[in-house]
Order: structure tokens, then C-alpha cells, then sequence
């Protein structure tokens, strides 16, 4: 079945359901975006070349656009693109100090021991969380929180080499992963700024002490030599997407772990074995050479320790003693986000997707329930409750499957003697239920105004003719698609819902990619591929970062949105393009959409840092080497909201 004829067919299933559904929710107007850009170029931390005014595409905006700024012009360059009227600045990037005994970033005298009192590396998710708590909506200041994934050591060290790696540079990189949480203010001149030493600041990297919590804490499959109880872990890894609680804690998803161990291989048969054969464990070298210098990333070792990462992390950003805890309940798996909802009834819903070729979503609902009047009442909600794993149907109806040990093929027989190793082994326990495979489920994000839950699914090279399906309907999915999702009654812990294709990704002035973006003409939205993190404003516009773009569609990656209700429904604009090599990775507003704050991952990727300055690609964001991830603020030069007029 060819794409064309799939997407036609999704068209027509599109307004179909649409008018069996109904108007369950009411979409409210968003007012339009104006401005000129008078203060861009004027950025005292990023070099004047790193930023350019990108004209608009020229085309009229539609008379009742929700999102009245120009969608700018797709751009290769090593600066970063915005429409007029914005201004962008650099907050933080990779190794400014935080506290006040944190040594000036040296990049040619690193030392692990620096590198854990500075911003770390690769900064991917972030949230923002008001100060002076969690109850207050403060617009000028606050604190981020931020993910720390990966690290590009050839990018880090001058000169670095595989073979040559030492173990102080694998202590940097083991500090440069993990989190940061850093104050931030905005100043008379509207740019944002980061304080350094200020009392809540924070760093976590893969040496931070952790508790192991919830229904797997004690299995036998977490016990290590180091930790016999199981219940006490080392640090974090590859941090991605993650997710805020209504109670004002951070919750971090542990992504790709898998590429820091090695010598699965040397695993014998048995439970350690047959539980991470879904988890694409190197059988002999991973992607880092950790194992050199620590033993807990040799398998052949410590074959239970991998089980002690791919899960959500949480903790409180408002005590710095707080003791961040894994929570097993929501599952193990390369976690993307981990979304919050109070469904009607009080209890807590969370969204999560495994951001692997033909894996899975995931939602779970507590037992017990929100309590708003007693903040460290709702602290170990995620400790108790079920995870469920989605199934699309061809009909576009859905079924959440809960995952349970003894309940259908989740038996000691197939593999699963306990609810700890259900969850331990998501992928197998999700595999066995007959859950639907997608073509990488990344983040879940819930629209604050229509209520409807919104699935990326960044591409799959790998699906085939064969595997296509009615929610994952493109073989060869290199531009990745947005599905639509309508909980059952609009309640977030029902275990039936509604779905559609909200937009399949591509250049939609080229007919071969086949796109579809929401019935919305494709000729006159700009060209949008992989879609990673997502995030909405408080009128409820869809806003999308990329990852990937260079690849699929020879740009770089961006920031677009899209309204998800009304005349303008589908009609993607581009508001920001990042650097050579980037992805804009994640992405959040301020409480009043004043700023949006941005990461920018990996610049330079695919260059070296060595003495040949032709080995670098990038130079963001101060003009020198080496380049630097780091987080920016786009904010309208006119004071207004970034979504307002």
C-alpha cells in the first residue's frame, strides 16, 4: 500500500471520526504575535555572528492566525534564526559555575571535581519552577531544571581519542551527565540571566547517591556487590525528557543507559540475561569506555547494575537535601517524558513514551491521590499504582492494558515471576500483551485547553511495508508523524480512548513525502521533520523542537508551532532555527509565555575539537573553541507574551 493512498484514507478517517467524537472540548482564540526586532543582535553572551534576523517566508498570514508572528525561512547556517520582533540571549552554557566556591571553566584544564560544581553537558529537557515555591506563578524569576543526556568527548577534550581516554576525562563526562537546577531572573532589559551561588542551585550527576523506590526496589535483579540490598544506586545517566508534578517536583527520564556498559556477551543464561535481551546491551564495547575505569559498566561484573537505570527519577528542587528517588513503578525502559494529570477522581496520571524503533507508550495511575492542601503528602504517590501500555486500533479507538503480574500472558511460565520483574522488563511484559508498536514514542504532552494528549513519534527507518499500521501508516517513516489522543470521557484515567493523525511530518510542498497536517493545505506550512520534545503555551498551541532535520530535510533543527483547534488547525510556523549540528531539544515557557526557554544540544556534532580549527563545525554560541550546549531565552523585543499580541 503506498503512502499516498494511506494518507488520502487518514484524511477522510480524520473528519469522520472527528464528527463521531464531537466537540468535547472548546478551543480558546490565541491572540496573534507582532513585533520588529530592534534588540536581537545585542546579546551580551552569545558572539554577535551566532544570531541572525531570518526574514519570513513570503507568504500572508492568514487573517485569523492564532500565531501571527512570519514563519521564518529554513536555514543552514551556524547562527541561530528568529522572526522579527524577538530577541534571543544565551541563560547558561556547558561549564559556568554555580555555586561560589565553583572554579571559571577552563576548557583545556577540566577536572571531574570542577566539572560537578558546573553546568554540565548536552542540556536536553528543562522545566521552570516558580520561586519563592511552588504555589506562587512568578513571571520574572524562578528556577530551571535541567537534563544533562550525553556527552561528546570529541567535542569536550582537544585532541581526544578513544584509546587515550583517561580516567579523569571519564569522571568529567560521568559529572558533565545527570541535572542542574540554577536560578534565573530576568533583568530591566528583559534578557534572562543565571545566578550564580545562589542557595537552590544544584548539580546531580552519575556519582549522586540515589534511593531505589516503589514495587521492584529489593528485587534480586538490582542486587549488586555494592549494593546487596538493591535499594541504594549511584547516580543517573542519559537524562532526556522528563516531566514536573503538580506538587513541584522534577521528574527525569533515564534515556539511552544502555550505551555506557559493556560485555553482555559475558552475561551467562539466566534472569540477568533474559531480562535486558530487549534493551540492545553492547556485547562487547558500549559507546564509552567507562568500563575501563569502573566496574560497574563492566557486565561481565556486575551484570545486574544496567537494571538500575531506565527508569523516572524525582526529587525536590526546592531542598537541596533532597535525596532523588528512581520510582520503579512507572516501569524501565529509554523513558521520553513523563507527563502529569489529575484525573477527576484525584488520582495521578502519567505519560511516558520508549524512544526506540517499534516500542511502545505508556501511561500509569496512582492509588492513591492528589492532596493540594499538604505538598509532602503527594511525595511518594508514584510509589503505588498501575502501568498500563497503549494499543492502537485500527478504528481509531485504543486500549490502555494493564500491566500486571498473573494477569493474562504476564506469568512466572513466560518470564515474569513477580510484579518487580513486569516492571523491570517493560518492553517484554508490553511485547507479551500485544501492545502496539510505534515508530519511536518520544514525548506525551497534554493540552492545557482541549484536554487531548499529544504523542511525537520522532521517525522509523526500519518499518516496512509489512509493519505498516493505521497509527504508524508510512514504511521508511524518516519525517516521523504527531498523533492525537482523546481520553474517554476527556478522563485521564480512563482505559479507553480516541485517536488521530494529527500530522505526518515532511515538506509538504513535496508530494512524495506524503504529509498530512491535520486537513490543514501542506503547500502553506513549513517544512517540519522529526519532532521530538513538545511542549504547549497557555492557550493551548502545539510547539514542537526537532531532531533530526539535517538529515531529512537538509536544515537544521528548530522550534515550530501549530494551533490544535480552529480555522488555523495544522498550520505549522516556524518560530526559531538552531546551529549546525544542534537540536533544539527541548523546550518551556514562563508562567505568563513571556520567555521561552531552549535547549541547544550537541552544536558542532559530527566535528572534533582539535588543533585544526577546520575540525569544528560550530562555534555557538561565543564565537571560540570549543562549542558549547547551552540553554537560550526567545522573548518579544516589545515586552508582550512570545504568544501574545
Amino acid at each position: 500500500m503506498s503512502d499516498q493512498k494511506n494518507i488520502g484514507d487518514l484524511i477522510q478517517e480524520r473528519f469522520d471520526r472527528r464528527r463521531l467524537l464531537g466537540d468535547l472540548f472548546k478551543a480558546i482564540p490565541v491572540a496573534a504575535l507582532m513585533g520588529s526586532q530592534a534588540e536581537a543582535q545585542e546579546l551580551p553572551a552569545m558572539a554577535p555572528e551566532m544570531v541572525k534576523a531570518a526574514g519570513p517566508v513570503p507568504r500572508e498570514a492568514p487573517k485569523d492566525s492564532r500565531l501571527g508572528f512570519e514563519s521564518i525561512g529554513a536555514s543552514k547556517d551556524d547562527a541561530i534564526s528568529v522572526p522579527p520582533g524577538h530577541g534571543v540571549s544565551v541563560v547558561i552554557k556547558w561549564g559556568d559555575p554555580l555555586f561560589a566556591n565553583s572554579p571559571a571553566f577552563s576548557p583545556l584544564n577540566q577536572s571531574g571535581a570542577a566539572q560537578a560544581t558546573q553546568f554540565g553537558y548536552n542540556n536536553d529537557w528543562l522545566d521552570f519552577f516558580s520561586l519563592p515555591s511552588p504555589e506562587v506563578s512568578n513571571p520574572a524569576s524562578g528556577l530551571l531544571a535541567v537534563n544533562h543526556e550525553y556527552t561528546n568527548p570529541e567535542l569536550m577534550f582537544r585532541n581526544w581519542t578513544l584509546a587515550g581516554q583517561t580516567r579523569e576525562q571519564t569522571d568529567i563526562e560521568l559529572n558533565a551527565h545527570g541535572l542542574t537546577v540554577v536560578e534565573v531572573a530576568r533583568d530591566r532589559t528583559g534578557d534572562w540571566n543565571y545566578i550564580a551561588g545562589a542557595r537552590l542551585n544544584r548539580r546531580i550527576t552519575a556519582f549522586t547517591p540515589m534511593d531505589i523506590t516503589g514495587p521492584a526496589a529489593g528485587s534480586e535483579l538490582l542486587r549488586t556487590s555494592v549494593d546487596p540490598t538493591g535499594r541504594r544506586v549511584m547516580g543517573t545517566l542519559n537524562n532526556c525528557s522528563g516531566g514536573k508534578t503538580p506538587w513541584g517536583t522534577v521528574l527525569s527520564g533515564e534515556e539511552n543507559f544502555h550505551q555506557y556498559f559493556a560485555n553482555f556477551s559475558a552475561v551467562p543464561a539466566g534472569p540477568s540475561r533474559a531480562n535486558n535481551a530487549l534493551y540492545g546491551m553492547p556485547n562487547t564495547t558500549g559507546s564509552y569506555p567507562w568500563n575501563r575505569h569502573y566496574d560497574r559498566f563492566d557486565m561481565a561484573k556486575e551484570p545486574n547494575e544496567s537494571f538500575r537505570f531506565g527508569w523516572v527519577v524525582e526529587f525536590d528542587p526546592y531542598d537541596v537535601n533532597s535525596v532523588p528517588k528512581k520510582r520503579t513503578a512507572l516501569g524501565r525502559f529509554r523513558h521520553e517524558a513523563c507527563t502529569i494529570q489529575i484525573a477527576p477522581d484525584g488520582r495521578i496520571v502519567a505519560y511516558s513514551g520508549d524512544d526506540e524503533r517499534f516500542q511502545f507508550a505508556y501511561k500509569f495511575i496512582s492509588n492513591g491521590r492528589y492532596n493540594p492542601f499538604d505538598r509532602a503528602a503527594n511525595f511518594d504517590l508514584l510509589d503505588d499504582g498501575t502501568l498500563y501500555v497503549a494499543k492502537f486500533n485500527a478504528d481509531g479507538t485504543g486500549e490502555w492494558l494493564p500491566m500486571i503480574q498473573g494477569r493474562g500472558p504476564l506469568t512466572a511460565a513466560n518470564g515474569f515471576p513477580d510484579q518487580a520483574t513486569v516492571l523491570i522488563n517493560s518492553r517484554g511484559a508490553a511485547a507479551r500483551l500485544g501492545a502496539t508498536p510505534m515508530d519511536r514514542p518520544e514525548d506525551m504532552e497534554v493540552n492545557p485547553v482541549n484536554g487531548k494528549v499529544y504523542l511525537a513519534l520522532t521517525n522509523n527507518t526500519s518499518r516496512t511495508d509489512r509493519d505498516i499500521d493505521k497509527a504508524n501508516p508510512r514504511s521508511n517513516n524518516r519525517f516521523g508523524h504527531i498523533i492525537e489522543l482523546t481520553e474517554d470521557n476527556g478522563d485521564h484515567s480512563a482505559l479507553r480512548f480516541f485517536w488521530e493523525i494529527f500530522i505526518l511530518c515532511g515538506d509538504g510542498k513535496n508530494r512524495a513525502h506524503g504529509t498530512f497536517f491535520a486537513g490543514y493545505d501542506p503547500s502553506q506550512v513549513s517544512a517540519l521533520a522529526n519532532p521530538d520534545n513538545i511542549a504547549f503555551d497557555s492557550k493551548g498551541n502545539l510547539w514542537i523542537a526537532t531532531d533530526g532535520q539535517p538529515n531529512t530535510l537538509g536544515i537544521n533543527d528548530g522550534i515550530y508551532a501549530v494551533a490544535t483547534d480552529g480555522t488555523e488547525r495544522g498550520n505549522v510556523k516556524q518560530l526559531f532555527s538552531g546551529v549546525v549540528g544542534a537540536e533544539a531539544a527541548s523546550l518551556v515557557f514562563n508562567p505568563d509565555d513571556s520567555a521561552l526557554f531552549i535547549t541547544i544540544q550537541h552544536p558542532g556534532e559530527g566535528g572534533r575539537w582539535t588543533d585544526n580549527p577546520a575540525d569544528l563545525t560550530s562555534r555557538f554560541p561565543d564565537g571560540a573553541a570549543p562549542n558549547k550546549p547551552a540553554v537560550v531565552a526567545i522573548r518579544k523585543v516589545s515586552g508582550n507574551p512570545v504568544v501574545g499580541s
